[in-house]
């Protein structure tokens, strides 16, 4: 059974100028598919380019070249006022910040209704709080909260509230950036565990992006992996952690501690070293990471040509 394709990134770009003509190429080509009420996870170091590939397709920023195409449609081609709220309501994103993305002023109730009252989805006042409060149930908090304001909630509380408020307007994609970074590690596993719920119960799909490979692991079905704008590595999360192939990959999982004093010991971290031009944020240079070659089904890695021979090589 073919699975259906919910989200289309084709050769996506985003440059950003700064000072003197120079150029910023926070995601500079990248290309992958995400398939409906799966999770794609997208990881990397600070600075990779994760979040901006997330706050592109969502709109938050217009793309500087390349196509992101949801249900069959362009994003970036929507003009119309409809258009946009059509799209707005089937895709939603939580913000890495739980304090940042409330606004102080207004009330949980008022937070978590705003997109119910610009989509019209409340049929009557009582309706709508009726609405609320069974969101705040579902992320796990009560009724008696709707009437109080975020600066007296913790930031998993907050959280909480931002996913209530993403499932608002009942959506079918929802990007998570760095939903979990700004938690303590207690709160984390249980943010984590709550969006595994929703997406179970609601089918939703998510593409939830961290620099945190562990957790990344336990929520997605497939991984992706950034480095410097780029796409390096993508694969499913089983098979990234079995067979990983870009050294990058081997440095970011060789970096994950486990709990387990005599492993610690002797653990060995993997530094990678780039032989590409610069880091994110050279000017005119043209990026020398290749392009990615499928190694094995659904298994993709950026490689040379040399390096693709050479890794075949191998399996014989």
């Amino acid at each position: 059974m073919e699975r259906e394709k919910l989200l289309e990134v084709k050769n996506l770009k985003q440059h950003f100028k700064i000072g003197r003509g120079r150029v910023v190429k926070a995601v500079d080509g990248i290309s992958f598919d995400i398939y409906k009420g799966e999770v794609l996870g997208l990881v990397g170091e600070s600075g990779c380019g994760k979040s901006t590939t997330g706050r592109t397709i969502i709109g938050l920023y217009d793309a500087t070249d390349g196509d992101v195409v949801f249900k069959g449609e362009n994003v970036h081609d929507k003009k119309s006022k409809a258009d946009k709220l059509k799209f707005n309501r089937a895709m939603q994103m939580i913000f890495q910040d739980p304090y940042a993305s409330l606004n102080p002023r207004m009330t949980v109730a008022d937070i978590i209704a705003e997109g119910i009252d610009i989509h019209g989805l409340a049929k009557t006042k009582e309706d709508r709080m009726n609405r609320v409060y069974d969101l705040l149930e579902t992320v796990g908090l009560t009724k008696e909260h709707a009437s109080r304001y975020p600066h007296e909630f913790s930031g998993g509380q907050r959280q909480r509230i931002g996913i209530a408020r993403a499932l608002a307007v009942e959506p079918d994609f929802i990007i998570a950036d760095e939903p979990i970074s700004a938690l303590d590690v207690s709160i984390q596993a249980q943010v984590v565990n709550l969006m595994k719920e929703l997406q179970r119960d609601r089918d939703l799909t998510y593409l939830f992006i961290a620099h945190d490979l562990s957790m990344v692991k336990y929520i997605s079905d497939r991984i992706g992996v950034m480095y410097q704008g780029h796409l390096v590595e993508l694969a499913t999360a089983d098979r990234l952690y079995e067979n990983p192939i870009h050294a990058y990959t081997k440095s970011l999982l060789s970096a994950i501690p486990l709990p387990d004093p005599e492993h610690e010991r002797t653990r060995k971290r993997i530094v990678y070293e780039s032989t590409s031009k610069g880091p994110v944020g050279r000017s005119d240079e043209d990026s020398s990471i290749p392009p990615l070659r499928e190694v094995e089904p659904g298994h993709y890695v950026s490689l040379t040509d040399e390096e693709y021979e050479a890794y075949k090589a191998q399996l014989v």
